[in-house]
């Protein structure tokens, strides 16, 4: 597998792994495979609630899970489509629910919510760690397996690929295979810790009394698999010890009880199997005797811990801590009994006692009393005791008593001096005298015979004679051999006889002991220890008395002459006689005697014996630091004899000066702050013996000293700076020429400062700008060449490698450039030899690459070359010190970068930085480069150069040259090789930098060079069968140039062509990447860089947008998987609304249409492809992109459309028909009514639009509208688009009542009086879901509309809704009878307008008007009489008019007759005019015979009328009788 491969499959998101997409099987831990693929969402939900409702009664830690895991909301999300934040969220609350059902796992309701968590948020894919450290702890279980089985972790770079072979034969963990991981991968010995403070963080709330039962489970597996695994491994390194202290630390700290008995035992193994370090032991000791103390439980076990820590560590590394939390302790001693009594309890009491007695007399003075204490208790039992228990009591006791006499000297002299009258008997003092034997001042307590006393008091006696008896019993032991301390040899007053006695003795016992270590066995000992012997008797040679006969003299000639000095450096090769010699001019140097003496030496010793020499010089000085002339003269032929040159002399003194700043030891020499002082002073005054030549020769800037000397200023000891200006002193005295002349001069005008501040020297320099002294100073940089000559490297301190003056950056850079050359070259050459003062300074003269230097690497190209050899320069010198490469790119910052100019030496520097990022292996530079990259500024320009193929002309094309080249793409394919030879690595890592590059400069000139490289890649794609390896680059093609589209322009608007040229800008390009890549990644990259362009270039996103769609339809569509949804989702989201806002103009709305409509037909011809649950969601989405009040009814036709097109017949069809209408409410429904009722209302008046011959399936329509639920709606907001609605009803059953009409005789005939009669049931539906409020507004409106036939359609369904039987409102009668005008205006139109249809139409709506007042007064006239009172009126006049219309006059009849009934005797005033008129009418026989109809209503107005105001007709009776009679007649006959 390729590394490209690699990266794409650690990239791999879980939301895109394989078992995700598939429907023919479902991951479960409870059920198979298969059948789990057929429960659906709910199934599942259900089991994870019951569940969790089963572990709520176990343990109420859960309620907090039931809103967010367990809610409704968490039924439908999806993971694959949530941000990073939510996912995260998500994660860390299945986290703490995983560790909280760790203790419950193999309970039933346990698995019953790990299969809803598994099925819903694939946990197995997302959460693999914290599901595996949920059920580890049942490693040893068939359940476990099960979950393994779960993972995927086939790849062998996985995390927990090591359980991979769990999976196919299903048996559990063995427990030797876990310890084994456990030791070998820290990684898993972490996890397994780190699952341990998890789980008692969650549970934290529920601790009580120290003791949690829920975590008893992961206490007891976390011992059980650390101890034996700690026991099982063969050393226990470093490693695993730094890996386990923290957890080790939080378990002694814990107050859980459990929890710190797991650590203790982790501890007792770590103390037995390996010895740690001494400071970690004594850590661990005072943590486990804190925790002691927090609570009495686990005493015993904590001490019986500490007790095994103790005895298998080193002795004497505890500290002091430990004893006073242990004292804490309140059953500390009953413990310690009860543990005593079974195991050794030793290694804790030697750590004890020590340090309790030592509490104890350090309180308060209280040792005298604890040496009072010792004293009577041993006379006590020494009184019980027999000789041989008190010879065996000494030996156990003395070494106690020495040690307290060692720690506490006056304390015996105080004792005995107050309590030594107290012992009365004999056997008192007996022991008293033991006692006192068992000291190690035995011996000035011993009774001398001849004077009854002891010989501290005899020395010390007023009488001579009685210390003369003293000092002879003082000669004997001596004589025989008996060791004397040094206390009694002091003893006595200064030149008293006693002394003059004993000082013979003294001399004696040295002399024979230089003697036995003159033993030639000594020189075969090992060198150290003759080093330290020789060491440690030089002192002797040097005497203060030059008298021959003193003690000095005679012992410094004993050692002389031993032949062990012939090893010392100092001494080797010489002569007995010379010995002799050089002792004897020791003496006569500090007597002012004349001898010349020359000083022999070995090569090999040369370096030590010089510096004796100046240890001599300085001892010899004293502590004034003045030393004879005739000394200074001796010492002075030791360094002539060696160090001849001046030159070679001050070169090894400078070395000398500042090699304790050196952060090496080339010449394994220790120079001390004492030497290094006294080698300034012996510079000091070498310097005056120097020829003035040499002088100046060791002034200049060849020379090593100036620049030690200022090492010497920065050293931490205040001594050394006083002697380095005292060196400045003379060599400035001495010197005038020097190019340091002014800078000694300075320094010396600060001394005191320098003197009291080591730092104070870099402030001396930094301010030292004088035009006329800074030649003088960068001559102070030259000087560092010199010094890397003798390769010794000056401190980081030192302050010339501090920054230069900001004046003159260039030429500080220029100065250093040698020292930079020979510092990489020999670096090159050998790295191991390479030292760390070279280092660290080649670090800080890389450091000089800033900002305020860059224009150099521009003018000189040799600084350029060094600069790019250290980008080069991949190794590291030191573990503690970053590779000059990562030193080197730290230089490059933005300003230094802006600096540099030239885009010459940035496009150098730059092709520098991808070529490291290629060939780099090394993570710390790689996220270095990243970091400068996206530090720095750059022009696009340069990055397009680096992204263009290597034998391609960088050379950006003309307008008319890329047009050619799109016209043309195909072209490409025939580019020879090597023409487009693409460095693909290179090109991947430039854009993984790219892709969140923020500092770019003109980021348009990336656009060609991307687009070349995409169509490249599109090429690669096509010949190439490794899709794997070029789909990963090219969506970071496509990230780029989304980021640049998004720079561009971060309105989404459009941009000005002198900014991008849309010529540039292949949409086919990223339309093709769509279809013809299967990656899901890709496609979502190019679909959201062609949302952006849409905005940008909307013309050119409109003419290649339906390739996409057409792909879509044909391929993404057909997934039944989230991913696929949310793509089409945001293809939806980002290219339609970016067309559609840019393309609102009224000039282009046809255009838009039609683009839409194509849009929308795609989706249609995919949809019964689509799985039926995806069905309306991607409609949906669809719709509310698009906006549903302008394209739902475009949805609808073309849904219908398809329907019409099917094949089926009979059964098949009809339940086609069934099954359609359903889907298609269901569409409906998911809209706003108002976008419902606009979106019928343009169906109708689209379906109007059609030919009248190609109408023919449209019916299907009529049936979207049943069972609609408008009458739940607002009315205010919908009333006018319910007119329209019922308006455009009305003029479609105009149409088709006429097409009707039309086609009579047609064979089209039946189906056009089936489409009105499924129009008027239509009208009939829309009716009846009105609420009343609303229906008599829009009747209202609509009897004012132009077209007769809808006012006559209003009336006829307002007459529908006045026959139903209903309760009216009080309010909704008001509104009706306010509806009478409406209608009497419509009754009195009459014959306005010529044309027989036209007055035929006028007649029925005036016939239909008259019977809506009839209706009305009817329903509400008893109880609104005032309101019928026009209505009659105006019916008598039509009555009496006798040219009205027939038809007219017979409804006008009725209407009258059911007026004069409701209104009773307020119909009195129209009687006189109605009568006549209702019997003028009987008398028209001929009219009344031709229309049965109008004699039925003049008879029944007649009637009414007669019946209502019987005796007000009086006038008319007989008249009334006689047309009665006469139509009696007419009728029989």
């Amino acid at each position: 597998m390729t590394s490209l491969a690699h990266q794409l499959k650690r990239l791999a998101l879980p939301q895109n792994a394989p078992e995700v997409f598939t429907r023919r099987e479902t991951i479960s831990l409870l059920f198979d495979p298969k059948h789990a693929a057929t429960l659906d969402k709910d199934n599942f939900y259900a089991l994870g609630c019951t569940g969790l409702e089963e572990l709520l009664g176990i343990e109420p830690a859960f309620a907090e899970f039931q809103e967010t895991l367990f809610g409704a909301a968490s039924v439908h999300l999806e993971r694959g489509v949530q941000s990073k934040e939510v996912n995260q969220k998500l994660d860390k609350s299945i986290s703490l629910f995983l560790t909280r059902l760790s203790p419950y796992f193999l309970l039933k309701p346990a698995l019953k919510c790990l299969e809803w968590l598994i099925h819903r948020f694939h946990i197995h894919l997302y959460n693999q760690d914290s599901l595996i450290a949920c059920v580890l702890p049942y490693h040893d279980t068939k359940l476990f397996v099960r979950v393994i089985q779960l993972l995927k972790i086939d790849d062998p770079t996985h995390k927990w690929h090591w359980l991979h072979g769990l999976q196919k034969p299903g048996v559990p963990l063995a427990r030797g295979t876990l310890l084994t991981h456990c030791y070998k991968d820290l990684d898993f010995m972490d996890f397994i810790c780190t699952m341990v403070t998890k789980s008692v963080k969650a549970y934290s709330a529920f601790v009580r009394d120290g003791r949690c039962a829920q975590l008893r489970v992961v206490f007891s597996f976390y011992a059980a698999a650390i101890v034996p695994a700690l026991e099982a491994v063969e050393k226990v390194t470093d490693s695993i010890v730094a890996k386990l202290l923290p957890y080790v630390q939080l378990g002694l700290k814990s107050e859980l009880v459990d929890y710190k008995a797991a650590t203790y035992m982790i501890v007792s193994q770590l103390a037995v199997k390996v010895v740690m370090q001494a400071e970690l032991v004594n850590t661990l000791a005072v943590q486990m005797s804190r925790s002691l103390g927090r609570g009495p439980a686990l005493t015993s076990e904590g001490l019986s811990c500490l007790i095994v820590l103790l005895q298998n560590q080193k002795e004497g590394v505890v500290g002091p801590k430990p004893f006073g939390y242990l004292c804490a302790v309140h059953s500390l001693v009953p413990s310690l009994q009860t543990i005593a009594a079974s195991y050794d309890v030793s290694p804790l009491l030697r750590y004890l006692l020590p340090h309790l007695i030592h509490s104890v007399i350090t309180q308060n003075g209280n040792y005298l009393k604890t040496y009072l204490l010792l004293l009577e208790e041993y006379v006590s039992c020494g009184a019980e005791l027999g000789s041989d228990g008190v010879s065996s009591l000494n030996q156990k006791i003395q070494p106690v008593v020495r040690l307290f006499e060692h720690k506490y000297p006056g304390a015996l002299d105080a004792v005995l001096e107050a309590h030594v009258s107290e012992m009365n008997s004999d056997q008192q003092k007996n022991l008293l005298h033991q006692f006192l034997s068992l000291t190690m001042s035995c011996g000035k307590y011993q009774l001398l015979a001849d004077s009854d006393t002891s010989l501290m008091l005899s020395l010390n006696h007023p009488l001579s004679s009685v210390r003369n008896l003293a000092l002879d019993h003082l000669k004997n032991i001596l004589a025989s051999g008996q060791v004397v301390t040094t206390a009694l040899l002091q003893c006595g007053g200064h030149g008293c006889k006693v002394c003059k006695r004993c000082c013979p003795c003294r001399c004696a016992v040295l002399k024979e002991a230089v003697r036995t270590l003159n033993d030639s066995r000594l020189s075969e000992v090992n060198a150290d220890l003759r080093a330290r012997i020789i060491w440690e008797l030089l002192p002797f040679l040097v005497v203060t008395n030059p008298e021959l006969e003193s003690t000095e003299m005679q012992l410094m000639l004993c050692v002389s002459e031993m032949h062990l000095l012939t090893k010392h450096p100092l001494t080797q090769g010489w002569s007995d006689g010379t010995n002799k010699i050089m002792c004897m001019w020791v003496c006569h140097c500090m007597d002012g005697l004349n001898v010349e003496v020359r000083f022999p030496c070995c090569g090999t010793n040369k370096v030590c014996l010089i510096l004796d020499l100046i240890h001599i010089m300085g001892d010899l000085a004293g502590n004034n630091g003045k030393v004879s002339k005739r000394s200074f003269s001796a010492v002075c032929v030791g360094f002539q004899e060696h160090l001849s040159e001046p030159e070679h002399l001050f070169k090894f003194l400078s070395l000398l000066w500042c090699y304790s700043n050196n952060l090496g030891d080339q010449l394994e020499v220790g120079v001390s702050a004492l030497l290094q002082t006294r080698a300034l002073y012996v510079g000091k005054a070498l310097l005056t013996t120097v020829p003035s030549k040499s002088l100046s020769l060791l002034a200049s800037a060849s020379s090593p000293v100036v620049p030690s000397l200022l090492a010497c200023l920065t050293f931490g000891v205040g001594e050394v700076r006083r002697a380095a200006l005292a060196v400045f002193q003379t060599l400035s005295t001495s010197v005038t020429s020097s190019p340091y002349s002014p800078l000694m001069e300075k320094l010396l005008s600060v001394a005191e400062e320098l003197i009291a501040d080591p730092t104070y020297l870099s402030q001396v320099t930094h301010h030292h700008h004088a035009p006329n002294e800074l030649k003088h100073f960068f001559c102070f940089f030259v000087s560092l060449q010199s010094l890397l000559s003798f390769s010794v490297s000056c401190p980081p301190t030192h302050p010339f490698l501090h920054p230069p003056p900001p004046s003159h950056p260039q030429m500080a850079l220029s100065v250093l450039l040698p020292a930079v050359e020979r510092l990489l070259e020999q670096f090159a050459l050998d790295p191991s030899v390479f030292l760390l003062d070279e280092a660290l300074l080649l670090q800080l003269l890389l450091e000089k690459y800033n900002e305020a230097s860059a224009v150099l690497l521009s003018r000189d190209s040799h600084s350029l070359e060094l600069f790019i050899t250290a980008l080069r320069t991949s190794s590291r010198p030191y573990p503690n010190i970053a590779s000059f490469q990562i030193i080197a790119l730290e230089q490059i910052t933005k300003p230094f970068f802006a600096a540099l100019g030239d885009e010459k030496i940035q496009q150098r520097i730059l092709g520098v930085l991808f070529d490291l990022l290629v060939v780099s292996k090394n993570p710390a530079c790689s996220q270095t480069i990243s970091s400068v990259f996206k530090g720095i500024a750059v022009d696009a320009e340069l990055v397009a150069n680096e992204l263009t193929p290597v034998d391609k002309p960088r050379v950006t094309g003309s307008i008319q040259q890329t047009r050619r080249s799109k016209v043309q793409p195909k072209k490409a394919q025939d580019v020879p090789p090597e023409e487009s030879t693409v460095s693909w690595p290179r090109v991947t890592l430039i854009l993984e930098l790219l892709q969140h590059k923020k500092k770019l400069k003109r980021p348009q000139m990336l656009v060609p060079a991307l687009f070349n490289l995409l169509s490249r890649y599109v090429i690669c794609l096509e010949l190439s069968a490794e899709q794997e390896n070029v789909e990963y680059t090219k969506q970071l093609l496509l990230s780029v140039l989304l980021n640049v589209c998004q720079r561009l322009s971060p309105q989404g608007g459009p941009i000005s062509k002198d900014i991008l040229d849309e010529d540039k800008f292949s949409v086919e390009l990223v339309v093709q990447c769509v279809r013809t890549s299967s990656m899901p990644q890709t496609h979502h990259h190019a679909l959201l860089l062609l949302g952006t362009v849409a905005g940008i270039f909307p013309e050119k996103v409109l003419h290649n947008i339906m390739p996409i769609f057409t792909f879509m339809g044909a391929n993404i569509m057909r997934l039944d998987d989230t991913y696929s949804f949310q793509v089409i989702s945001r293809t939806v989201q980002t290219v339609i609304p970016a067309l559609i806002r840019v393309r609102t103009g009224a000039h282009s709305e046809g255009q838009m249409g039609a683009v839409v409509t194509r849009i929308v037909q795609v989706f249609v011809d995919a949809l019964p492809h689509v799985p039926d649950h995806r069905r309306l969601p991607i409609l949906k989405q669809l719709l509310d992109t698009l906006g549903p009040a302008h394209f739902l009814w475009v949805l609808l036709l073309l849904l219908f459309k398809q329907h019409t097109s099917l094949s089926a017949t009979g059964a098949e069809k009809e339940a086609a028909l069934e099954r359609d209408l359903d889907f298609w409410i269901l569409v409906c429904c998911g809209f706003e009514v108002h976008e419902q009722l606009t979106s019928f209302i343009k169906i109708l008046q689209f379906l109007m639009t059609l030919p009248r011959d190609k109408e023919e399936g449209k019916s299907h329509i009529i049936s979207i509208f049943i069972q609609q639920p408008v009458a739940d709606l607002p009315k205010d907001s919908l009333q006018e688009l319910q007119q329209s609605l019922l308006e455009e009803n009305l003029r479609y059953i105009h149409t088709v009542a006429q097409c009707v009409e039309e086609n009579t005789d047609k064979p089209t005939a039946k189906f056009w009086r089936a489409l009105l009669t499924k129009s008027y049931d239509m009208l009939d539906k829309v009716n009846a879901l009105l609420p009343t409020d609303t229906f008599i507004t829009v009747v209202r409106g609509l009897m004012g509309n132009q077209l007769a036939s809808v006012r006559r359609k209003a009336m006829e369904l307002l007459n529908n809704r006045l026959q139903q039987k209903r309760k009216w409102a009080e309010q909704q009668v008001a509104v009706l009878l306010e509806l009478t005008g409406d209608l009497l205006v419509i009754v009195g139109h009459g014959r306005v307008q010529a044309g027989g249809q036209e007055e035929e139409e006028q007649a029925i709506n005036r016939q239909t008007a008259i019977y809506s007042l009839k209706l009305l007064c009817r329903s509400f006239g008893a109880g609104h009489q005032e309101v019928f009172l026009p209505v009659l009126s105006r019916m008598v006049e039509l009555v009496a008019n006798p040219e009205e219309e027939k038809n007219v006059m017979g409804s006008a009849l009725l209407c009258v007759a059911e007026v004069t009934n409701t209104l009773k005797a307020l119909a009195i005033p129209q009687i006189h005019r109605l009568m006549p008129a209702i019997l003028q009418t009987l008398q028209e026989r001929k009219d009344l015979l031709s229309n049965e109809v109008y004699l039925l209503s003049a008879v029944t107005a007649l009637q009414r009328t007669a019946e209502t105001l019987p005796h007000f007709i009086s006038p008319y009776l007989e008249a009334t009788i006689l047309q009665g009679r006469l139509q009696s007649s007419t009728s029989s006959c």
